[in-house]
C-alpha cells in the first residue's frame, strides 16, 4: 500500500481543487494557491499564459471575468446536475429519490445546499467535494495500516466514479470548455475530465494488485 500512501495527499489537493472550482465563484485564495504550482500552472498553460493577466487586476480579473464566466456558465446556460443528464425528463430530482442522496447519507456525508448554493446534492462541485471526502477517509485507513477499509473505500470509489460521476461529467466538462470564456475555465474543465479518467483507472489498478 505504500504507492496509495504516496499518492493519496496528492489525490486529496486535487479533489479538493477542483471541487472548488466547481462550487462557487473564485476568489484571490483560490486564484494565489493555483498560481502558485508550477505544476498546476503547466497543466493550465492557457490560464498561465493568458494576456489579459498583464493587463488587468486580480481584482477586476476575477469580478469581471472570472466569476461572470462561472455565473454564465454554471447559473445560466448549462445544468451542472447528474440528474438532467441521466433522467430521460431531464429534470433536476433534488429530492429523497436522488440515488446520490443515499448514498451520502450512508457514509454520512452532509450537503446543506443553501451554503453551496446548489439546488441539488447531484451537482458537480457536490460530487467532487464527496470524492475528496473519501481520499480523507482513505488517507486515515492508510495511516492505520487497515488493508479491508483501504479496499471497501477504493470499492466505494470506483463505483462512485462509474456509476455516478463518469456517467454524465464528460458531457458537462465537454460542453463547459467549449462554452468557457476564460482560459480558467477553459482548461479547468479540461484538466477535470482528464483526472477524473486517470484517476478511475488508478483506482481500478490499485484494488486489482490490493485483491492480487
Amino acid at each position: 500500500m505504500n504507492a496509495l500512501k504516496e499518492d493519496v495527499d496528492s489525490r486529496i489537493n486535487f479533489y479538493g481543487l477542483i471541487s472548488r472550482l466547481m462550487i462557487t465563484e473564485v476568489d484571490n485564495e483560490f486564484i494565489n494557491t493555483i498560481e502558485k504550482n508550477e505544476t498546476l500552472m503547466d497543466m493550465m498553460p492557457n490560464f498561465r499564459d493568458w494576456s489579459k493577466k498583464k493587463e488587468l487586476s486580480q481584482d477586476e480579473l476575477i469580478q469581471g471575468h472570472y466569476n461572470a464566466d462561472y455565473t454564465s456558465m454554471f447559473l445560466m446556460h448549462m445544468v451542472p446536475y447528474e440528474s438532467f443528464y441521466t433522467r430521460d425528463d431531464q429534470m433536476i430530482e433534488s429530492g429523497g429519490d436522488n440515488p446520490v442522496v443515499a448514498l451520502y447519507n450512508a457514509l454520512d456525508f452532509r450537503v446543506d445546499t443553501s451554503v453551496a448554493r446548489v439546488v441539488s446534492p447531484d451537482h458537480i462541485g457536490v460530487e467532487l467535494e464527496f470524492m475528496y471526502m473519501l481520499n480523507d477517509a482513505l488517507k486515515k485507513a492508510l495511516d492505520a495500516n487497515d488493508k479491508e477499509g483501504v479496499i471497501e473505500i477504493l470499492n466505494v470509489q470506483e463505483g462512485f466514479l462509474k456509476d455516478h460521476l463518469l456517467n454524465w461529467a464528460p458531457m458537462f466538462l465537454i460542453n463547459m470548455k467549449r462554452e468557457s470564456r476564460t482560459p480558467l475555465y477553459h482548461d479547468g474543465s479540461e484538466l477535470t475530465l482528464d483526472f477524473l479518467l486517470s484517476d478511475y483507472e488508478y483506482i481500478t489498478d490499485a484494488l486489482k494488485e490490493l485483491n492480487n
